[in-house]
């Protein structure tokens, strides 16, 4: 049976996300970054393509970090000047009315008490089409906005994930009742006071004593995503994630890289299936195979080598700009975005990683061109090799997305891998389909579904 694919519109709030120097593409729109009707124009196509989820990355700094300083990021808009994506998507949501609304959020940029209200208001007002992509940071720069000297080590970032999520889940799962809210005007009582606690949450971090100040929104939690594919990333992923964007180099990788995950999310007490795999890709659409290249050759004229490599040396946390391609990566202990290193050596077995491998990896490795019935193939062997849906990357903006919803789109949907409506209900009901709109009871957020009302219980006696 033919399984339908997830797809994500993937952009960012910037001119210049993944395939730097294509923003100069004279077709392109993107230096209208700041025109909320650019991003109305944007989702009314993925609306089009009936697309499940727009998918914003973010970052929060910039590292003196090719060739020894910021340069090429000024002056090539590699991912500066940024806005704030949750902010784009409060935008958003009064301008659609189906299509799922996922931002990034770092860790370091908000306290979790604020951010888990932030994301039930968007919630709430969105009736429950919001996803959270977790990140973890790994610019220095980042962490010298938030009050740090450095970013921390890169397992230590993921410690502190693991009590950021503790604290937004007790918010959103336990600190009120499924019964909590009674709006019954004759009484004068719209919540019961019994069924409304506080957390008193304590750990290294954060001290937060609740109670959640929105009431329970469509799906509590929104939707979690996570991009790490790191060993420990990927861990993290298996326990907390229900969606993990991949960007694995040819289906043989994601193949591998699905097992390995799969194995450990049923090792944390899930089932294959809690975590949909969503990977990387671009597409250059043609009538015929020539069209298709002659047009990949002509967008490549545009692309800027300068740009890739310095989005991959401050991602990597290593100046690539001073070293030798040929030397293996290996050697040089970095200690940035593992999973560019992990992704290589899964989709090459036996060979090792070197410095320039790093470099064409993060775009061009993963983009398809062709006709639209040679990408539906392509994309029905991703599919067969275990991926659940794909984060679609412009070259050019809106001139990608309209390339695949007009073209490639209708060819999907005709062989049953891609929808041609979209369902009823939340985000989460969309992509878990016979799912409700809340997490499974076997994710680890349910385990404080309720767990506050005992705990209230205790606290009145010990208090008394």
């Amino acid at each position: 049976m033919t399984k339908r694919l997830i797809f994500n519109g993937f952009s960012m709030n910037v001119v210049s996300h993944i395939y730097h120097g294509l923003w100069r593409h004279p077709d392109s729109r993107q230096t209208e970054f700041n025109d909320l009707q650019y991003w109305i124009d944007l989702v009314r196509i993925f609306e089009r393509g009936k697309f499940d989820n727009v998918f914003l990355a973010d970052v929060l700094g910039v590292d003196p970090v090719y060739r020894g300083t910021w340069d090429t990021f000024i002056r090539e808009s590699v991912q500066i000047p940024v806005n704030d994506s949750s902010t784009l998507v409060a935008a958003l949501v009064g301008t659609t009315d189906r299509i799922g609304l996922t931002f990034t959020s770092s860790i370091l940029q908000d306290h979790p008490f604020s951010f888990a209200r932030r994301v039930s208001t968007l919630d709430h007002l969105s009736r429950g089409r919001i996803g959270w992509n977790i990140v973890t940071s790994v610019s220095d720069n980042a962490a010298q906005n938030f009050g740090l000297d450095r970013i921390v080590p890169h397992d230590e970032r993921y410690e502190w994930a693991e009590e950021y999520v503790d604290v937004v889940y007790k918010l959103w799962e336990g600190s009120w009742d499924d019964d909590a809210v009674l709006a019954d005007r004759a009484a004068n009582t719209y919540a019961d006071p019994a069924k409304v606690h506080r957390i008193h949450h304590e750990s290294r971090r954060y001290k937060v004593r609740g109670p959640h100040l929105s009431q329970p929104s469509p799906q509590r939690t929104p939707v979690l995503f996570q991009a790490g594919s790191s060993k420990t990333g990927r861990a993290f992923a298996a326990r907390h994630a229900e969606g993990t964007f991949i960007i694995s180099l040819n289906p043989a990788g994601a193949r591998r890289l699905v097992a390995d995950v799969n194995a450990q999310v049923e090792a944390a007490g899930r089932r294959a299936g809690d975590l949909k795999f969503i990977q990387g890709l671009s597409f250059v659409v043609g009538s015929t195979e020539a069209e298709a290249r002659e047009k990949a050759r002509a967008l490549d004229e545009w692309s800027s080598t300068d740009g890739l490599l310095a989005h991959i040396s401050r991602d990597l946390g290593i100046d690539l700009g001073l070293l030798d391609p040929e030397r293996p990566v290996e050697e040089l202990k970095i200690d940035g975005v593992q999973g560019y290193i992990a992704n290589f050596e899964d989709a090459n077995p036996g060979q090792k990683a070197r410095v320039g491998d790093l470099g064409h990896a993060l775009s061009y490795n993963t983009r398809i061109v062709g006709t639209p019935e040679s990408i539906a193939d392509d994309l029905a062997e991703w599919s067969d090799a275990g991926i659940d849906g794909v984060n679609l990357i412009c070259q050019t903006s809106p001139g990608t997305y309209v390339d695949f919803v007009d073209h490639v789109t209708p060819v999907l949907q005709a062989r049953g891998l891609a929808q041609r409506e979209y369902a009823e209900g939340t985000l989460r009901e969309r992509l878990f389909d016979g799912n409700g709109p809340h997490l499974p009871e076997r994710h680890p957020a349910r385990r404080f579904h309720n767990a506050f009302a005992r705990q209230d219980a205790f606290l009145q006696l010990t208090d008394a």
